[in-house]
């Protein structure tokens, strides 16, 4: 066991480092996987969410500047690129199955990309939202680096965005699984479909939970899903709040 001395030490060397941001991360997620296992893995108890929640305590206790934070976090961040390019092997592996069902995930990809769009602007619109805030929230369905540049070229808030797509995927792959269920969906294609299209990356990470072909089917949503709403997006959002007079 350590003395509470050497923890002294080691916190002060620690906290003077790029390294405590990584740190940080990695312990908050490890400690939140732990506590998903413990729930036998309820969707629920999103580690995500969890370790979000962890990680804003310990920069509110420290006093802690995102900034600082990220400098370390930042290596984390770079995986997320190989990550989402590895979803090509399983994807490559129902190639297959793709080929047959190509109409019908053509149909469903439009279908929910500009559902997406449309219910979030329309929604906002009619609860009184701000047109900045409308922008921000039009392409939150697809991952984060899209998501953040369509908000900055609409006018929105590419922070704000950042925030509503790691919240909407949070909700996704925490009521998927109740919602498939009470609408009687149990095709694992068009499960992993909708969770890629609707909660992007957090999403396709619960369908792989589920099974490979699910991550597969939820992978080809999501990447589709942000290239669609990169075309859609930055023409729809502007029509849709011309609609309500903005």
């Amino acid at each position: 066991m350590f003395s509470f001395h050497e923890l002294t030490h080691f916190w002060v060397y620690l906290s003077a480092s790029p390294l405590l941001g990584l740190t940080v991360t990695l312990c908050a997620y490890l400690f939140a996987q732990w506590v998903y296992a413990r729930c036998g893995f309820s969707p629920l108890a999103n580690p995500v969410a969890i370790a979000i929640a962890l990680v804003s305590l310990v920069l509110a206790a420290s006093g802690m500047s995102y900034q600082r934070y990220f400098a370390g976090a930042q290596f984390v961040h770079f995986l997320l690129g190989p990550a989402t390019v590895a979803l090509a092997v399983p994807l490559a592996r129902q190639v297959p199955r793709l080929r047959r069902s190509l109409f019908p995930l053509a149909c469903a990809l439009l279908c929910g990309c500009v559902t997406a769009i449309v219910s979030a602007v329309g929604i906002a619109m009619l609860m009184g939202a701000s047109p900045e805030l409308a922008r921000s929230l039009g392409p939150k369905s697809a991952t984060s680096p899209i998501a953040m540049a369509i908000s900055e070229h609409l006018g929105g808030l590419p922070a704000l965005t950042a925030v509503l797509v790691v919240g909407t995927g949070i909700f996704g792959a925490a009521t998927a699984r109740f919602l498939m269920a009470a609408l009687r969906i149990e095709s694992q294609a068009a499960q992993g479909l909708a969770l890629g299209v609707a909660a992007h990356g957090i999403g396709t990470a619960r369908a792989f939970q589920v099974s490979p072909e699910m991550g597969a089917y939820a992978g080809l949503g999501m990447g589709l899903n942000g290239v669609l709403t990169a075309l859609l997006a930055p023409w729809l959002v502007p029509l849709l709040l011309g609609w309500f007079g903005q």
